[in-house]
């Protein structure tokens, strides 16, 4: 079978290391051969993969990084709309799911000749719902929401390829972060971020800005060998407590992943093959246990100036499965020192200073005044393959990115947060000595206004907005 793994835009090198990384485990090896892709040299919007059918479950299990798992159907040339009708209609979807499950369509597109993509998509949709009519004599309802069923098209200037959504809600959607707080960093970007850090289990890792703490946890999980997926599976039962409030209810172990609700992944081969994925990762979870038996042991700590977060960053960790209590501190950056005195490490921060949330409507809303401001998963445009072009046109993707950018060069020159920067920078001279300092931000110009040379810059996309992840070195102060 042919997989398409999406990622954040930047984040193409590390997925892929993780694809290999997870194709190489002896449990996956068991399941078939893997032939992953050549890691793409600019960016994709994903890794794809050739593997058994039984992969989905591994890669939703496993992927920290993935936003989605699809599962490749058909792939043809097209030059209007109807061809896309007849390669639709002509695919088996009976032998996946049944006319009394719910089903959502999108399309995106990428230099596409044709002028509407709702059109594209209602033309895709009617096919498979009289495919289904016509084989079973029902024909399935559409739900937008809260689908059992996704499948999504990708059009480039000649051809189209039709995919079934192995993931269901997208997997940065771990089922344990509560939703109220300010807009949260997404957990496979900030996983990913993690990987260009270099950061090892084990050793010192320190946020001083941790909001509701997505380094941290995510940070924590893998040297806990935690999968990401591990609530959606249902792997630790009546123990864990999702909050209510995590992504929706979609996101607990009650509902899973795509592939639950497909015909071919609920046969009994299948379901062992799942047990058994599920119970490897857990003996490995119980060895990593061991090796870091308590909170101390894992060095990773946080800061952050308002309570609220500081609070929710508890009760997120508690969801995550992490052992005890969290080592954070409300704390203003500019005082916060090296943990435990520790004179080398990794800081890894996403700075909500002067940053500004988009909300519907193309207005702000202050990160650091409003720290309850909701995240609005509905403006998430990953990359081409995470949002249907509900305008139908393909210049609204980019219209909008420029809106975006324009609203980012006036948000940048805010003083205060300037003048933040100035110190900030000065203190991380003054008291990090030896630490590599990773910064993920909208602003350009920070090094700049921290008055540090970075030795590093990374493009990165969170969500629609172009980033980059600046490193630092701090090298120690001589002996006087």
């Amino acid at each position: 079978m042919r997989f398409f793994v999406v990622c954040p835009g930047g984040l193409e090198v590390p997925l892929a290391q993780e694809l290999a990384e997870i194709a190489g485990r002896p449990e996956c090896k068991a399941l078939g051969a893997w032939v992953i892709d050549p890691t793409p040299t600019s960016p994709t919007g994903g890794v794809g993969l050739a593997a058994p059918i039984s992969a989905a479950m591994a890669l939703n299990l496993h992927s920290r990084i993935a936003s989605r798992v699809l599962l490749q159907m058909a792939q043809a040339p097209y030059r209007q709309e109807d061809d896309l009708y007849k390669l639709a209609s002509g695919l088996a979807w009976e032998e996946w799911f049944t006319s009394k499950q719910t089903l959502r369509v999108d399309v995106t597109a990428h230099r596409s000749p044709l002028k509407s993509l709702n059109f594209a998509t209602l033309k895709i949709k009617d096919a498979i719902v009289d495919r289904l009519r016509d084989v079973t004599g029902d024909r399935p309802s559409i739900d937008t929401a809260f689908p059992n069923v996704r499948v999504q098209a990708h059009l480039t200037a000649t051809q189209v390829t039709i995919y079934l959504d192995t993931s269901g809600e997208a997997l940065f959607k771990r089922g344990w972060r509560d939703e109220k707080g300010d807009a949260p960093l997404k957990e496979n970007l900030a996983a990913g971020i993690l990987s260009f850090t270099a950061w090892k289990p084990g050793q010192a890792l320190f946020d001083p800005m941790c909001g509701s703490g997505t380094f941290l946890i995510e940070a924590a999980q893998m040297a806990l060998s935690i999968p990401p997926g591990a609530i959606r599976a249902g792997m630790y039962g009546d123990d864990a407590k999702p909050s209510r409030l995590a992504y929706r209810p979609l996101v607990t172990s009650a509902h899973g992943f795509g592939f639950q609700r497909l015909k071919p992944f609920n046969e009994a081969a299948e379901q062992k093959r799942w047990v058994d994925l599920k119970e490897a990762a857990l003996a490995r979870m119980l060895e990593k246990r061991k090796q870091y038996p308590s909170v101390d042991a894992l060095k990773i700590t946080g800061g952050d100036i308002n309570e609220k977060l500081v609070s929710m960053f508890k009760g997120n960790w508690q969801r995550a499965q992490l052992p005890d209590q969290p080592v954070v501190r409300q704390i203003d950056a500019l005082a916060a020192k090296p943990p435990g005195g520790i004179n080398e490490g990794v800081m890894l921060l996403n700075p909500p200073y002067g940053e500004r949330l988009v909300i519907k409507g193309g207005r702000g809303q202050d990160r650091a005044s409003n720290p309850d401001a909701k995240y609005d998963d509905a403006d998430e445009p990953e990359n081409r393959f995470e949002l249907n072009l509900e305008t139908g046109r393909q210049s609204a993707k980019r219209s909008s990115r420029e809106s975006l950018k324009k609203l980012q060069a006036q948000e940048e020159q805010d003083p205060k947060f300037v003048e933040f920067l100035r110190q900030f920078g000065q203190h991380l001279k003054d008291d990090f000595g030896g630490w590599n300092i990773f910064v993920l931000t909208a602003d350009m110009a920070l090094p700049g206004q921290l008055r540090i040379k970075e030795s590093k810059r990374t493009p990165l996309f969170n969500g629609p907005l172009e980033c980059r992840l600046f490193k630092f070195e701090m090298h120690a102060k001589r002996p006087a």
